[in-house]
């Protein structure tokens, strides 16, 4: 059975839940400020669904902004 990735919306929406500030940049390029700690992160294209390294990333951030996922 195939490894599934959650879709990269639903992080976003995950982050925006708990709190985090959305800053859009250019192209596909967005920052979130939760808890004074900011995460910059590339939407995944064309594909919707994370890539093993971005829900690493994003895992992290939380971690750093002292949420235990």
């Amino acid at each position: 059975m195939p490894i599934l990735f959650p879709y990269w919306a639903h992080i976003e929406t995950l982050f925006t839940a708990l709190g985090a500030q959305t800053i859009e940049g250019n192209g596909s390029r967005v920052r979130f400020i939760l808890n004074n700690v900011v995460g910059t992160f590339h939407r995944p294209h064309p594909a919707k669904e994370a890539k093993p390294y971005q829900v690493s990333d994003a895992r992290r951030f939380l971690e750093q902004a002292g949420i235990k996922p």
